[in-house]
Parts: structure tokens; sequence; C-alpha cells
């Protein structure tokens, strides 16, 4: 089966940069794709990307070494297990916020015996390979949102639940939790407590750690703490503010003379 690159990356003690999909286009995802990102994360929670979209940009990205995730609308083990079969390589589920919903995750992500995923790989085996079936349990990742006091206070138990490969921070929503002001590169005492709780915690348990930013910046400060998986921005933000930089810097153009011709 052909390799999970984030898994080589973290058992070689590198952390990942992953780029975000929020624009329902599969050229764009070629695009970022194509800048070299070592995964991207097609978001399909916050973001306006249907599954037949979903499918053609887990194309574009196969067309490269980057590794195709998907962040799905919720835990529904129906729209898990689809977009594992269509080739999704990694899947972050928002909002795990108990020891039962994590075990859900889990089990939507793996095949029996170790989990209820349901067989008709489809698009994965074309992606993945010929031992899709007997390789994709140890190849596939899950990545459990933790962004809720819910999730704070049983922390221990989704990560100590089997099948769970890596914990993930939304700083929105764990700031909205905390009753702080979302955003993302959190400089808030409060938030920065439970981010270095959150990651302390899911080492202890042998799990890895990914957070999104808003700045390489802050990214690199995330991945010196210790981070395995850092996302920048996303394809939207980065056209609208490079979008905004040009209209920017065109604001004191010089005006048309009014010599001859047409």
């Amino acid at each position: 089966m052909r390799e999970n690159r984030l898994r080589r990356l973290w058992a070689e003690n590198q952390a990942a940069v992953n780029g975000w999909l929020a624009v329902p286009a599969s050229f764009s995802a070629e695009v970022m794709a194509q800048a070299g990102f070592d995964s991207l994360t097609i978001d399909m929670q916050h973001g306006v990307v249907e599954y037949q979209t979903a499918v053609t940009m887990l194309q574009a990205i196969s067309t490269t070494a980057t590794v195709p995730a998907v962040r799905v609308p919720w835990l529904d083990p129906g729209i898990i297990m689809k977009m594992l079969d269509a080739g999704a390589y990694a899947v972050i589920c928002p909002m795990v916020s108990t020891a039962e919903q994590a075990r859900l995750f889990a089990s939507a992500l793996r095949y029996p015996p170790r989990g209820e995923r349901s067989f008709g790989p489809i698009r994965g085996l074309l992606y993945g390979g010929p031992d899709y079936a007997q390789a994709a349990d140890d190849t596939i990742l899950g990545l459990a949102m933790i962004e809720t006091r819910e999730a704070l206070d049983q922390l221990d138990a989704i990560c100590t639940t089997p099948g769970i490969d890596a914990v993930y921070i939304g700083p929105a929503d764990l700031s909205l939790a905390l009753g702080r002001t979302p955003r993302f590169d959190q400089d808030d005492p409060v938030v920065l407590e439970a981010i270095g709780h959150i990651l302390k915690t899911a080492k202890r348990h042998g799990l890895r750690a990914g957070i999104h930013n808003g700045t390489a910046e802050y990214a690199k400060r995330m991945i010196a703490l210790g981070f395995d998986l850092v996302t920048i921005g996303s394809d939207a933000r980065f056209m609208a503010a490079q979008a905004q930089a040009v209209v920017a810097a065109m604001k004191d153009r010089p005006q048309p003379g009014s010599g001859g011709g047409y």
C-alpha cells in the first residue's frame, strides 16, 4: 500500500506542515498540492466543499506526494467511511468531547475486528494499492479535535482510546469554550495553558498532536513546543490576503496621462 508520509515524518521525529482547503475546486487543490505541503486537509465542516467536489480534490492532490486528509463535518460514521473509501489517508473529526465519541470515531476508521468500518474502498483501493484491505488499518490516521470543556475534562480517556492516533486543537472553538475571544495564534494565558495541557497529555499517552495556526511564525513556535503537525492558513485566506496586498499596493497608482492617440 502507498505509504502515509505523515507516519514516516513522525517516525523520523519531524513535524508536518499541513495546508487547508476551503475552496471547492480541484484546480485550487492541485495548486496547493504543488506548493509542497506535507499534507492537505479538505475542510468539509466549515468550508463550502461537498462530497462530489471533495473527490475531485482528492484526485488533484494525488498528482503529488502530499498526503490527502479530510476534516469531516461531524462525528458521523457514514461520512467518515465514505471519505476513506474516496481515498483520504487521514481524517480529522471535530468536537470529540467524550471517550465514547472517541471510540465511535476510531471504530469508523478501522475494519473488523479492530473497528466497524464497512468494506468497499472504491477509490481508496486505486489510490492506496491492491493490498489496501490488509494495510489500511495501519496506514490511515485518525485525529480527534479537542475543542470543548468536556473534552478537557475527559482528555485522558480520549487519549487512551484505541485507534486514535492524534489530537488536533481548534484554537477558536477551544477559546470560546473557555470564555475567551476566538482566534488563531492565541496569546491569551488561559487558552495557552489549555493548549499546553492538551499537548502534554497527548504526548504522555503516546499520541501525536496538531494545531491550527494563522501564521508561519506562530506555527514555528508550536513546533518548538512539541507539536507534530501544524496547519497554516487556508487556500481562501492565502488568496484573500494576496489580493488585498496587491490592491493596497496600488492605492497610490499613477493616473493615466492625457497623451494623444486612442
